[in-house]
């Protein structure tokens, strides 16, 4: 791996200042990671370029035994917690205008739903306990905390087919991929947890539901922001959670759209394969984004850690990375023209079809 692709220097370091910076300048700058991250990198990402190469074997199994690489998630997800605790105190205490609170809420959430449920993914998909609990700490930051059970028990099982709650269907608007998949992703990860519980012999409304759990840290640390910071801090919490969580399930909506494993037999469906899941080979956002770009890859080996995770022809390909997809994603039209030509251009057992 080249050292340009010593990356977390660059995510630790620059994405968790934004909003110290924004905070310090006041008015719109306040909004400065948002800008930042769906702004500038964007464009930057096509300044940078691609880079499609893959590690040696040698070199992998080298890079996966580097202990600084684990660092850097460490280092990540202390960051992420920092910045969190430090807007709750910003937005309930400076003398910022409304406009300004709003600003620091937004980019915030911006990070912790970036930065932290990235990094929360690459967390925990390990089997250690430490690096599931940071990344359930990141996740529990922006109320989110069931999206790691239906994540790893849901959709890496049902990717690409109709019944997974997190694939968009072709000609699904962002919107409306929004309005259902918040719903869905809650009563797949709820329906999981029960299905464990029961091989268990115990009722899902237990103390061993891990969904319980998970929501008893959320409302435990809302309740301590809450006699911390004062009542605002509700406000805070929940305005940057929905923007971290949007940001999320965006980035969900970009990676398998359109996409469609072929039935085999009746509820039975082709092993899932690198056409399954949309890379982007963009240098830039994928340092940024600790690999996540290498989607294809992390569907076909997910436990193999984010820095050495392989960039593969075969999968389908987006034209920019996930923050300029973004971008494109919320404007549906423009959406629809770069993205139904590509899906077209597909296999046909690889498509989705038309959503009615």
């Amino acid at each position: 791996m080249p050292r340009t692709q010593n990356w977390p220097l660059v995510v630790v370091l620059v994405t968790p200042l934004t909003p110290l910076v924004g905070a310090s300048l006041g008015g719109a700058w306040t909004f400065l990671t948002a800008f930042y991250m769906f702004g500038a990198i964007p464009l930057l990402d096509l300044l940078a370029g691609t880079y499609r190469l893959n590690p040696l074997p040698e070199k992998a199994e080298a890079l996966e035994r580097e202990g600084r690489f684990r660092d850097y998630l460490i280092a990540a997800v202390a960051l992420n917690f920092g910045i969190f605790l430090w807007g709750a105190w910003w937005v309930t205490a400076a003398s910022g205008t409304g406009w300004e609170r709003l600003g620091i809420t937004v980019s915030v959430g911006v990070l912790t739903g970036g930065m932290g449920i990235t990094v929360a993914h690459e967390l925990f998909h390990r089997t250690d306990r430490l690096s599931r609990a940071l990344g359930h700490l990141n996740l529990v930051c922006v109320g989110y905390a069931h999206y790691a059970i239906e994540h790893l028990a849901g959709h890496h099982v049902r990717v690409a087919t109709p019944h997974d709650a997190v694939t968009a269907r072709r000609g699904e608007s962002l919107y409306a991929f929004l309005g259902r998949v918040v719903i869905d992703e809650a009563r797949s990860a709820w329906r999981i947890e029960a299905r464990r519980l029961a091989r268990k012999s115990r009722g899902a409304w237990c103390a061993r539901n891990r969904i319980l759990q998970l929501v008893a840290l959320e409302v435990a640390l809302v309740g301590a922001l809450v006699l911390a910071f004062g009542g605002g801090a509700l406000a805070y919490f929940l305005g940057q959670a929905a923007v971290a969580v949007c940001l999320l399930e965006t980035v969900n909506y970009v990676e398998h759209y359109g996409l469609r494993r072929r039935e085999i037999a009746p509820g039975r469906y082709e092993p899932v394969d690198a056409r399954h899941a949309w890379d982007a080979d963009q240098r830039l956002s994928n340092l940024l984004l600790f690999n996540l770009q290498r989607h294809a890859d992390h569907h076909l080996h997910a436990q193999t850690p984010y820095q050495t995770l392989q960039y593969v022809h075969t999968s389908p390909k987006l034209p920019t990375g996930y923050p300029g997809m973004i971008v494109l994603a919320a404007v549906p039209p423009l959406w629809r023209r770069v993205m139904e030509a590509r899906v077209d251009a597909l296999a046909p057992a690889r498509l989705d079809a038309p959503s009615q």
